[in-house]
């Protein structure tokens, strides 16, 4: 008897979003984080230090984290302070940790242990790449904090150096899956940037998990504007080099005109299901109706307990065969 595996694949604040979620669940879970992010206090530690960037790591070890609140709000907390960087806690710690280990992957796994966290986290690589996008109308664009600004359509995006190597147990970690989970997040600078490691995208492509992909609520400007759900996975499907996603989470809740005002203002719109473009590439398409969580400013985003249990029992419905740890 085992317990049923989910590796998730992100990052950003999505990725840690659905893992505070399924950390409640008899799963274990298995964390794939990028480290192409380059700007804010983690573009600044990355650096001086020439590590991989921390930030994304450190929000996922918080989220799966199971310790005392005071040291998980002490390991977020960010210094208001230009003498200090502005730099939070945990991205110190990380840094710190990397130069007492010489090996940021092995600071990590150590971190994981103070912070007594459930499930592992992983980088994708134990290098500092740099993530580069070629914009439709040819210009290419350095920098993962950069490519936003553009404001452009993006054709691809492709990190430097060339040839980056994944790290060995993220790799091991998609062949051992029961389910594996692609977003929700930023698309080119989140999620995308993971399957750039062409080890990473040949496990995608062959491992024998269900993959599933989580929809975004709201396009996000410079990078999704005007795409529909067939757009992000066409994106993903592009990168990796092949047809695999099998299911995918979406919003088909028509939501009020309140919140497309609000979003409207931000060059944002709600992510169409295209339904019927979805369904002919033979992926399933898995929706509820209390999916969407909304604030008093007319925010949404995904309620992360909803999203949890949506991927729970699809990942039970779909590995009958193996007897679960309940």
């Amino acid at each position: 008897m085992r317990r049923l595996r989910i590796c998730l694949i992100g990052g950003g604040t999505g990725l840690s979003v659905l893992a505070r979620g399924l950390k409640a669940y008899p799963v274990d879970i298995t964390a794939i984080v990028t480290v192409a992010d380059d700007g804010g206090s983690t573009g600044k530690i990355r650096n001086e230090m020439n590590i991989p960037a921390p930030g994304d790591i450190r929000n996922v070890l918080a989220a799966l984290s199971d310790v005392e609140p005071l040291l998980e709000k002490l390991f977020q907390y960010r210094f208001d302070s230009d003498s200090m960087g502005r730099h939070p806690v945990g991205n110190l710690m990380l840094a710190a940790m990397t130069d007492i280990t010489s090996d940021f992957g092995h600071a990590v796994r150590e971190l994981s242990k103070i912070l007594n966290v459930k499930g592992t986290v992983i980088p994708s690589t134990n290098t500092s790449p740099i993530l580069n996008a070629v914009m439709e109308d040819g210009e290419i664009v350095v920098g993962e904090s950069l490519i936003p600004k553009k404001n452009k359509r993006i054709d691809h995006v492709f990190l430097t150096p060339a040839n980056i190597q994944p790290m060995n147990e993220a790799v091991e970690a998609l062949y051992d899956a029961d389910l594996i989970v692609m977003g929700p997040g930023s698309l080119y600078t989140s999620i995308i940037p993971n399957m750039l490691l062409q080890e990473i995208a040949e496990a995608l492509i062959n491992s024998t998990a269900k993959k599933l992909y989580v929809s975004n609520i709201m396009t996000q400007p410079g990078e999704t504007t005007d795409y529909t759900v067939s757009d992000h996975i066409e994106a993903i499907h592009k990168h990796v080099g092949a047809r695999f996603i099998q299911f995918v989470i979406a919003n088909r809740k028509t939501l009020s005109e309140k919140i497309s005002s609000n979003y409207e203002r931000r060059n944002s719109a709600f992510v169409h299901c295209d339904t019927e473009n979805i369904e002919a590439e033979g992926i399933k398409i898995l929706t509820d109706d209390h999916l969407v969580l909304v604030n008093e400013d007319y925010a949404v985003r995904h309620d992360n307990n909803v999203l949890a249990e949506m991927i729970y029992e699809l990942v039970l419905s779909e590995v009958s065969t193996i007897q679960v740890d309940e």
